[in-house]
């Protein structure tokens, strides 16, 4: 029997205007129904919130203030009311058998939290040859743990808890370091589930400056491992 369960689809965007489209048709093209679609715009300064708000009542929509992409999830879980939930960025495009698949996995396994997928990165039409020329290729289709590609139970993500705000870059990794630390079991399916667009304006190069925060994720991991070992030093 095909399952029913409702799925929330989170987008969260920050002048995201040129593909925020293709982003919501792909989620609202699901195999599987039903799914709810929210977009929190992250303050966007081009017509993010035009391009939503045409979709009506088919999407949930919310504004705030520019703040970061791990707040603008935040809040979109905050707002979401299915069991399970499904990360998309506002530039790519879920393949339409994803969370199908995905939903799948996790019910034949009543002790699976997440299942993630291979992606496949193209580079944007919109591009032009000149810039194309000084971007990096695609790589070949590969597995992929970021939350874009994630689909997990509502009640595996809130044992791991929200996405840090502290960086502006890197709080995927974060997260999901954290939700090994926690003991997380998960599945990567060996499907492409995600096409990743390469544009010039992706979040890694849109801030460059941030680029540090990889560094403190690591280091943040670090000292959270070395909290437990003396906590468990301690306790013996």
């Amino acid at each position: 029997m095909t399952s029913r369960a409702l799925i929330s689809v989170l987008i969260p965007a920050y002048n995201a205007a040129p593909y925020l489209a293709e982003a919501i048709e792909s989620a609202l093209g699901q195999t599987h129904q039903p799914v709810e679609v929210i977009v929190v715009d992250d303050g966007s300064e081009d017509g993010t919130e035009a391009v939503a708000r045409a979709y009506g009542d088919r999407i949930f929509f919310e504004r705030l203030e520019h703040r970061g992409i791990g707040s603008a999830r935040n809040r979109a879980v905050e707002l979401s009311h299915g069991d399970y939930l499904a990360f998309l960025d506002a530039d790519d495009r879920f393949l339409p058998t994803k969370l199908e698949h995905q939903l799948a996995a996790l019910e034949s396994d009543s002790e699976l939290d997440i299942v993630f997928g291979f992606i496949h990165e193209f580079i944007s039409p919109d591009v032009p040859p000149e810039t194309q020329a000084t971007m990096r290729r695609p790589a070949p289709s590969s597995p992929w743990t970021g939350p874009n590609v994630m689909l997990i139970r509502r009640e595996a993500f809130d044992r791991v808890g929200a996405f840090s705000t502290d960086f502006r870059v890197g709080e995927g990794i974060d997260w999901y370091a954290r939700a090994a630390e926690a003991g997380l079991k998960s599945l990567m399916l060996r499907e492409v589930v995600l096409e990743r667009r390469l544009h010039g304006q992706n979040s890694s190069v849109r801030e460059p400056q941030s680029r540090s925060d990889y560094l403190q994720v690591v280091r943040s991991a670090v000292e959270r491992r070395r909290a437990r070992d003396a906590g468990s030093s301690e306790a013996t």
